[in-house]
């Protein structure tokens, strides 16, 4: 009886907590995120069966992924790093 009491509560203040950070978020990184998320979606529209970005979407991606907070960065198709290394950098 209480723990479906607490799991409720607990999930809650989990998404409270969640807008909350979001809202401590500067505009800056929102769109940086948002710009990172767009052009990952046109990279995936272009493939069939795996994503193959070209040297720019890989440049592209590095760049703006390394303005993203480290808790998002983590989240990307591909690391900075790994985005680099495909193209000799």
């Amino acid at each position: 009886m209480y723990g479906a009491f607490y799991c409720e509560l607990y999930l809650t203040l989990i998404r409270v907590f969640s807008w909350l950070v979001l809202l401590g978020r500067g505009q800056a990184s929102n769109d940086v995120e948002i710009m990172v998320l767009r052009h990952e979606v046109a990279v995936l529209k272009r493939q069939v069966v795996r994503p193959k970005p070209d040297w720019a979407d890989r440049a592209l991606l590095a760049a703006l992924a390394r303005f993203l907070p480290p808790t998002l960065r983590a989240h990307r198709l591909v690391a900075p790093g790994t985005l680099l290394a495909g193209i000799g950098v």
